[in-house]
């Protein structure tokens, strides 16, 4: 087969996994794959996992890549806040939460990490349409508030919350009070209960 079929075949879903080609071409030579990496013509995501590299920096692409190369999972903690801009500095991992185990992956995309929730508890998100027709999962600003005060337990005393430097004006402009109260009625958990209290004193919420 050459580039060029396969390109008219698969570029449209800008990134795909090995069992997507079988599928479409169950005789398919995987050292293709191979040589055309070597050739620049695709990138490896993960195992398994390729992209078009004309992708690469197009806006809302390695949040797209991110929800894609591991599954169930959407963008929050880190990620999420700096996009709300309620965490002040950049974000240079690709910060998701899943139900599959906590895993993290490297490539010319960028970094990305995966922290386990209970399959319960992926909630929260919103579908966000980008370009061509795809779509991201992306935590709303309470949901990613949440996870971060869930799967970091040590923003338990007001120098820790403090320390996160959350910006008061945005978290009061962006934050729905109810949600917030709703999404972690919903948790369950006593301790998560307290650090959004703390954080309620600390930021005056």
């Amino acid at each position: 087969m050459n580039f060029q079929e396969f390109r008219s075949r698969m570029f449209g879903l800008a990134c795909f996994n090995i069992h997507q080609i079988y599928a479409w071409r169950p005789g398919f030579d995987r050292n293709n794959l191979t040589r055309w990496v070597k050739q620049g013509y695709l990138f490896r995501l993960r195992q398994g996992y390729f992209a078009f590299p004309e992708y690469r920096n197009r806006p809302d692409y390695p949040f797209y890549f991110a929800n894609r190369i591991y599954r169930p999972s959407y963008i929050s903690l880190h990620t999420a806040l700096a996009f709300y801009g309620m965490i002040p500095e950049a974000v240079v991992q690709i910060t998701s939460v899943s139900s599959l185990k906590t895993a993290s992956f490297r490539n010319d995309s960028g970094e990305y990490s995966y922290r386990n929730v209970k399959e319960n508890l992926m909630f929260g998100y919103d579908i966000r349409p980008i370009s061509d027709n795809h779509i991201i999962q992306f935590a709303t600003p309470e949901k990613a508030l949440l996870d971060l005060l869930y799967l970091y337990p040590f923003y338990n005393t007001e120098q820790e919350m403090e320390e996160l430097r959350l910006d008061r004006e945005t978290m009061q402009g962006e934050l729905n009070k109810d949600l917030l109260a709703d999404f972690s009625t919903r948790f369950r958990s006593k301790a998560l209960d307290q650090r959004l209290k703390l954080l309620t004193k600390t930021y005056n919420l």
